[in-house]
């Protein structure tokens, strides 16, 4: 007999459709897993044969072959073994295959019969309904994840068994999950900008680079506010829009860890240590190329602090990241892509002992050693480059992160509306061959920009920066028209640092 059940499997942060295939033929006793699983897949045998038996449903003693179609795609994860035990019960007859017509099945199998959750349920729920499912069963910890995807209906049973007798009509099922999608986050600890005193320009860095999605790096000595400054931002960036949050929610679904039973209202603010190896940054690391900070930072912000103690290899494999926005991983096992569409804001020192200028201790070897971890091309791609020179003893505080928000996000609003039907959000994204066009300039400012580009001896990526700069200063002045001042000033904030 023949069993063909739906489910589907995490490759990155993307789902894809499995059919399961389950034949049982009479012959010598043996169980076979082809179509391209992984070690885990080729490991179900006895998972699924102790999950029949605990839950006393018969194990076929025939010759069992299981097949993951289509062939071409890796399977990975456990996350098919709940298909696999009732592909085997439909085949041997004990249970109706018309109960799983146009149903997708999720789940993985413990030796006594529980259905476990599996990584990655959002992602492979919401594949499953894109191509013609309306209804999946998934483990009781997954429900409420699945249950965000709009339009799909959730089924869930602890134990095999107990799945069996509610697809066979026996039993009720259980109570639908609760969706909570719209619950509001934990309060993050409380923060404000105004908690910060002096350092006009580096408040005026953060905010064009929270409206403009511009990268921004703060160098300095150490105190000056650097960190405490950058770890501010968040408090000023607008709420995920709803295709951001969904974006955002599926590679957290993906990443494995707590379950979503939301989605995802805040932009992630990911912030690794300087020991992070180069697959931890951009992903890769291990035989499932699991996605890496720059993705988990997608739609959100990447915190370096300590930049200049990163591995020189791991900063410069960023350089791609931060140019096209997604991450290709080519690896033995099969080459993926992530999204890594974030915004990298970086702290670092000018040196070594991080005094800089006349205090500083470093020799010249020690300073040149230095400089060399941070590559020109890396910090090429920095939009804003400030040199915080710390607070002074009569500074006051300066503007609430409220009020800061409130320009923010009138800047944003007017990228909207400048930039409304193209595929670009921000200014930060409009490529070189658009900006003559969605960003024009009068005579005086391009006059301006002219003057900078040759008195600073910016690259064609430079030049670029510095006018995309420009046009979001001036729409955190609510300015329709680029001004000579917003040029020099974004010219000013692209200082050679460290």
């Amino acid at each position: 007999m023949l069993a063909s059940l739906r489910s589907a499997t995490l490759l990155g942060v993307d789902g894809y459709p499995v059919r399961v295939e389950v034949h049982v033929s009479q012959g010598l006793p043996g169980y076979t897993v082809v179509g391209l699983p992984d070690a885990t897949g080729r490991e179900s045998r006895e998972r699924v044969r102790a999950a029949l038996l605990s839950s006393e449903l018969p194990f076929p003693l025939k010759r069992v072959t299981v097949n993951f179609a289509p062939a071409a795609i890796r399977k990975t994860g456990a996350g098919l073994e709940l298909a696999i035990a009732l592909g085997l019960l439909v085949a041997e007859e004990n249970l109706s295959a018309e109960c799983l017509e146009g149903v997708g099945v999720l789940g993985e199998l413990g030796l006594d019969g529980t259905i476990r959750s599996v990584p990655g349920t959002f992602v492979l729920s919401d594949v499953l309904h894109r191509n013609g499912v309306d209804v999946v069963i998934v483990p009781p910890d997954n429900a409420a994840e699945a249950a965000l995807v709009s339009g799909l209906k959730v089924r869930t049973a602890r134990t095999l068994g107990e799945l069996r007798n509610c697809l066979a009509g026996e039993e009720p099922w259980p109570d639908a999950p609760v969706i909570r999608n719209h619950t509001p986050e934990p309060e993050p600890e409380p923060s404000d900008l105004a908690e910060v005193r002096g350092l006009p320009t580096a408040r005026l860095a953060i905010a064009a680079c929270a409206a403009g999605s511009h990268h921004l790096l703060l160098a300095g000595p150490p105190g000056t506010g650097k960190t405490m400054l950058a770890r501010r931002l968040p408090t000023i960036l607008p709420p995920l829009e709803e295709d951001e949050a969904i974006d955002v929610t599926r590679i957290q679904s993906a990443a494995g860890g707590t379950p979503p039973d939301r989605l995802v209202s805040v932009r992630p603010f990911r912030a690794p240590h300087h020991t992070a190896t180069t697959p931890a940054l951009v992903g890769g690391g291990g035989r499932t190329l699991r996605p890496g900070e720059v993705t988990m930072a997608h739609r959100g912000v990447l915190f370096l602090d300590e930049l200049g103690e990163f591995p020189p290899s791991a900063l410069d494999a960023l350089r791609q990241p931060l140019e096209e926005r997604v991450v290709r991983i080519a690896r033995q096992a099969g080459s993926l892509q992530f999204p890594s569409d974030f915004v990298l804001i970086a702290c670092t020192n000018p040196c070594p002992c991080g005094l800089g200028g006349s205090a500083c201790r470093c020799s010249d070897t020690q300073r040149a050693r230095y400089r060399r971890r941070l590559s020109a091309p890396l910090l090429d791609r920095f939009d804003l480059r400030v040199r915080v020179a710390g607070p002074q003893p009569g500074d006051t505080p300066g503007e609430s992160s409220a009020d800061t928000a409130m320009r923010v996000n009138e800047a944003i609003e007017l990228q909207k509306r400048r930039l409304c039907g193209t595929p670009w959000r921000r200014n930060a994204h409009v490529p070189a061959g658009a900006l003559a066009s969605l960003i024009p300039l009068k005579q005086e400012a391009t006059d301006a920009w002219q003057f900078v580009i040759e008195d600073a001896m910016l690259t064609g990526r430079g030049a670029a920066r510095v006018l995309r700069v420009a046009r979001t200063l001036a729409d955190l002045d609510g300015s329709d028209v680029v001004a000579p001042d917003n040029i020099v000033l974004a010219a000013a904030m692209r200082e050679d640092v460290p």
